[in-house]
């Protein structure tokens, strides 16, 4: 058998055509033997045999990252083409591997089985600070005068700050702050004789309504005891939604 047939590093480590490659040289080394008699040099199987463990783990281990739930072990074979066994191993083998098992870098997840099957899951002892990261990600709900307001601009726009509190009959300064900081709202243009600035709605508003244009937006008039009360005038109002 010549030596380029041993050679596995042309395909992508760890990748499907590594994993293809390895599988197609052990079974062309085991056919030789076969055939002529001889047996399988135990150094050349050994480092098939190596490259197909690590192709299989970095396969297991994408596999499981983007996983929603835990994987059992005849569905993570199925995924990657291996039996049982071998994806027993695996697993085994990037258990201690994120443990930090024979020197490795332990990290800050873990390979876990529940219900039957494997995922990564937050070690225990760091909850706390993913915990706070979550809660600070998480964006606060708008407050009562903020969604009002918010509503006075989609229906009213373009609008300054001075027309909202008017219809409001309070100052909203804090709030259209708010809500631009949130990127709801945005300063469309500054009107040349006032200097006020004009706001309008922004496409983050749009995607967070679920709709894709403001026609879509419903009429207010049937919410109002007269149907003009604070909208007297139409201008600015898609369809004259009042």
């Amino acid at each position: 058998m010549t030596d380029d047939v041993h050679d596995v590093s042309s395909a992508e480590p760890g990748g499907a055509d590594e994993l293809a490659d390895a599988r197609a040289i052990e079974q062309s080394m085991r056919a030789e033997a076969a055939a002529t008699g001889a047996t399988v040099d135990a150094d050349a199987a050994a480092d098939v045999g190596v490259a197909v463990d690590i192709a299989v783990d970095r396969q297991l281990e994408a596999i499981l990252m983007i996983a929603d739930e835990p994987q059992s072990l005849v569905a993570l074979g199925t995924a990657v083409g291996a039996p049982v066994p071998v994806v027993r191993q695996a697993v085994e083998r990037l258990v201690a591997d994120f443990d930090g098992v024979a020197g490795t870098v332990r990290r800050g997840f873990e390979l876990r089985e529940v219900g039957g099957g494997w995922r990564f899951y937050v070690r225990a002892d760091l909850d706390d600070v993913v915990e706070q990261f979550v809660e600070a990600e998480r964006p606060s709900r708008l407050s009562q005068a903020a969604l009002e307001t918010l509503a006075v601009v989609a229906y009213k726009q373009p609008i300054t700050r001075s027309q909202i509190a008017s219809i409001r009959a309070v100052n909203v300064d804090g709030v259209v702050r708010t809500l631009v900081a949130r990127g709801l709202i945005e300063e469309s243009f500054t009107d040349s004789e006032t200097g006020a600035i004009n706001y309008v709605t922004s496409d983050l508003l749009l995607q967070q309504l679920g709709i894709n244009s403001l026609e879509e937006l419903p009429l207010i008039s049937p919410l109002l005891e007269d149907g003009v009360d604070g909208f007297e005038q139409n201008e600015g109002i898609p369809d004259g939604r009042v």
